[in-house]
């Protein structure tokens, strides 16, 4: 299974929301508090992007170093219909400073216009401390070490296409992977959803009297969305046999 490090770069890097949290900007409108981008630097601190003329900009231009916390939450929600669709969250808290405009970390975003330069944009730097993730997998504490050490899951780019391609174009197999829990009694008769994929394999929700998880094992963990493909035949033919 992926660790608790590697699940919470996961979902940093992935497209899920965010808000960044920070005291005294409780009455801020949200999407003031949303960075327009996210990136993670080599020491694990994290880059967030945000309007130059947002509150959040203001205040950590205003702070002293290291004296301005806040906590970056992200909630990341399944990409498919599907009952109880919040798939985890995931807290990173630390103290939050500005970058200076020609840093290298500071660069252009895309925004309604195009893209729009520095001008338009200001970088802030997380420096993370306390970092924790409540997902399918359960609720765990991270090191800041281990997050910085972390690689992102392969597949995080392409996740939710795959599990909306798998949805919609191959429902008659998903649904047939029931066949290889046995004689589980409240897999008979319900709907499958997929509803998580990473390298390791495929989850699965099944939705009728009772709603549950199935986990799906690959031979061996994948790459790439070759190796994906691959990995798919083999479960998906295991069904046949």
């Amino acid at each position: 299974m992926p660790s608790a490090a590697e699940r919470t770069r996961t979902l940093v890097q992935s497209t899920c929301s965010s808000v960044l949290l920070v005291p005294g900007l409780n009455g801020a409108p949200v999407h003031q508090l949303m960075p327009e981008a996210r990136s993670v630097g080599a020491d694990g601190d994290l880059h967030l992007t945000f309007a130059a003329d947002s509150p959040v900009v203001r205040a950590a231009s205003r702070a002293k170093d290291d004296e301005l916390s806040a906590v970056l939450e992200l909630t990341d929600v399944a990409p498919v219909s599907v009952p109880h669709r919040i798939r985890g969250r995931a807290w990173l808290s630390g103290w939050l400073t500005r970058l200076p405009d020609d840093a290298p970390e500071s660069r252009a975003v895309a925004g309604p216009a195009g893209v729009l330069g520095p001008s338009e944009w200001a970088t802030l730097r997380l420096e993370t401390g306390d970092i924790s993730v409540d997902d399918l997998w359960g609720t765990e504490q991270v090191e800041a070490e281990e997050f910085a050490t972390a690689a992102a899951d392969p597949l995080v780019e392409y996740e939710a296409e795959l599990l909306q391609h798998l949805h919609t174009g191959h429902s008659a197999e998903v649904q047939r992977l029931r066949e290889l829990l046995g004689t589980r009694e409240e897999a008979a008769g319900s709907l499958a959803v997929p509803v998580a994929l990473d390298r390791f394999g495929l989850r699965v929700r099944f939705t009728g009297v009772q709603c549950f998880d199935a986990r799906f094992d690959f031979p061996e963990p994948v790459r790439d969305v070759h190796g994906l493909r691959r990995a798919m035949h083999i479960l998906f033919d295991a069904v046949s046999r």
